[in-house]
């Protein structure tokens, strides 16, 4: 994303660039001179902005789609630990159950 960011940039640069050496380099008065430079750089601009709300919507839906496959995953593995807790206190309980039975026949032996 990064490196498509700084080709968009260096693009743009270079279009504004071109275009204000060729509207300096052009036959005309000062004044219209002056103008296509000032339209130019409020059309570059206008660019750029349209370009920076691409990108920047770009990223907020990619991150919301990792935001919702993080929360899928996520609930997937409180499931998991939860059947896991469920198993380990049964072996557990049957453990108890086992001990208090030997405890019982040891005791009344």
């Amino acid at each position: 994303m990064k490196n498509s960011s700084s080709t968009l940039i260096g693009i743009l640069s270079a279009t504004a660039i071109g275009a204000i050496a060729g509207i300096l380099f052009a036959p005309d008065k000062g004044s219209k001179t002056r103008e296509k430079i000032k339209t130019k750089a409020a059309d570059t601009k206008d660019e750029i902005v349209a370009q920076t709300n691409r990108l920047s919507d770009e990223l907020n839906s990619k991150f919301r789609s990792k935001k919702v496959e993080f929360e899928r995953e996520l609930d997937g593995l409180v499931t998991d630990m939860h059947l896991k807790a469920d198993d380990v206190m049964s072996t557990l309980e049957k453990k108890l159950e086992t001990l208090r039975r030997r405890n019982s026949k040891v005791s009344a032996n």
